[in-house]
């Protein structure tokens, strides 16, 4: 199970019952390329960050100056099919096969972002 929250919100003790650490087995994975502005690491409480997996730079401007999401997505699977990311995409998919994984951004609607798509591609 793949879940979406926005790194700002607080880890959920026992949001998959008993024994179970916050946010999943395999806990907080951060999938932004930047560090969240204003959110210290000790209150993030993110137990993973792979970049390898986030969408690069020239990506994110070209999305942010005014690109379709249609577009967006065509783009960062195509980036996510490259050798490094697809490595690592294929590790993160081992994690939530084997139990629960919440994907953190900081975007406003993660729903709605590049969260939503890797989530998706991870089985979620």
């Amino acid at each position: 199970m793949v879940r979406l929250r926005r790194v700002y919100d607080p880890p959920e003790p026992g949001a998959d019952g008993p024994g179970v650490p916050p946010d999943g087995v395999w806990g907080r994975v951060l999938v932004d390329r930047l560090w969240p502005r204003g959110l210290a690491k000790a209150e993030a409480g993110v137990d993973e960050w792979p970049k390898d997996v986030t969408p690069s730079a020239e990506l994110r401007k070209w999305f942010h100056a005014g690109g379709s999401a249609g577009e967006f997505r065509r783009r960062y699977e195509a980036e996510l099919a490259e050798p490094v990311a697809a490595a690592e995409l294929a590790r993160l998919r081992g994690l939530a096969e084997a139990g629960p994984v919440t994907l953190l951004t900081a975007v406003k609607d993660p729903a709605s972002s590049h969260a939503a798509v890797l989530a998706e591609l991870l089985g979620g």
